[in-house]
């Protein structure tokens, strides 16, 4: 049991609690249900977060990008109409995290500082170039989140660091985010295998820029600079799109657990990563693609079409 629970309304006494050595609670998701199953001790000392308004919510930079607070909600994030339009792998994880109430109560920070390699918003935010803004007493700093993840539950914050929000930059014109998951059902499930796509093409049709990640596929959600590699310069068409899959999957270093065998997942890698850059590029030419990517591109001719 935990021997200490302060819930302060500044961020600066949190900060203080923190230096101190107590542990942040967001919406408390993973702790409490894996204090539930035994899997996890609850810390000695928790400060809770839940009073410091100035951590949710979204808002627009001053370059068209988006920061969002890390105590901002899977559901604002869904029901925002810029997220859905510009920024809509975030949308596509976010309305497929745990059980509605998990959406309602569950944070973006949580899931980002939680470093699982399983987590679903952390691949759409790679690919879209998300940097973390962590705050201590010392101070702030700004880390890539290509940098942040280090192993499963782990991160590259320092002891006393609060992740205060997630800033994302402006997507290119003509550009098209995705992300695509692996369910057997489609409610309460963890990534078995999962992928995020980020495409921005340019004046002629060609991909001038692209990145896409991997979910339960290796310790870290990561991104796969190989499968990047094939598609810039191209059309996207079907050989470009297959080559890059096919990087996901020699990329991966999955591992076999009660949710799938490893050469399971290395075989769904590809197919998944496929559908994944399918769906960001058919967003990028203008299609509908409904939200979340995952219902929409399982059972489906393709992603090209309105769906």
């Amino acid at each position: 049991m935990s021997t200490a629970f302060v819930a302060p309304s500044s961020l600066a006494d949190v900060l203080a609690a923190l230096a101190a050595g107590a542990v942040p609670l967001a919406g408390g998701t993973d702790l409490v249900v894996g204090h539930r199953q035994g899997k996890r001790l609850l810390p000695e000392s928790i400060v809770n977060l839940d009073r410091l308004i100035e951590l949710r919510g979204l808002a627009s930079s001053a370059d068209g990008g988006l920061i969002m607070g890390a105590l901002t909600s899977h559901d604002a994030l869904v029901d925002d109409t810029t997220v859905r339009a510009r920024f809509t792998g975030v949308a596509d994880a976010s309305s497929i995290v745990g059980s509605a109430a998990t959406r309602c109560t569950g944070t973006i920070g949580g899931n980002v500082m939680n470093a699982s390699p399983a987590a679903d918003t952390t691949a759409p935010l790679l690919c879209l170039g998300a940097v973390a803004v962590l705050r201590s007493t010392a101070g702030e700093r700004r880390v890539p989140l290509s940098e942040l993840f280090v192993g499963p539950g782990r991160t590259s914050a320092m002891v006393g660091e609060l992740l205060v929000r997630i800033e994302l930059p402006a997507p290119g014109t003509v550009s098209g985010s995705s992300y695509v998951r692996l369910e057997y059902r489609r409610h309460m499930e963890i990534a078995v295998v999962g992928a995020a796509a980020y495409l921005r093409f340019g004046d002629h049709g060609e991909v001038v820029e692209a990145r896409v990640a991997m979910t339960a596929l290796a310790p870290t959600v990561r991104l796969v600079p190989e499968a990047a590699i094939a598609l810039v310069g191209t059309d996207a068409g079907a050989a470009a799109v297959a080559t890059a899959a096919e990087a996901v999957a020699a990329a991966s270093t999955p591992i076999s657990d009660v949710r799938g065998s490893a050469d399971y997942r290395r075989a769904m890698a590809a197919v998944i990563a496929r559908r994944a850059i399918e769906t960001a590029v058919a967003r990028a030419r203008g299609a509908v693609v409904r939200i979340p990517a995952s219902d929409s591109t399982f059972g489906t001719s393709g992603a090209g079409a309105t769906l």
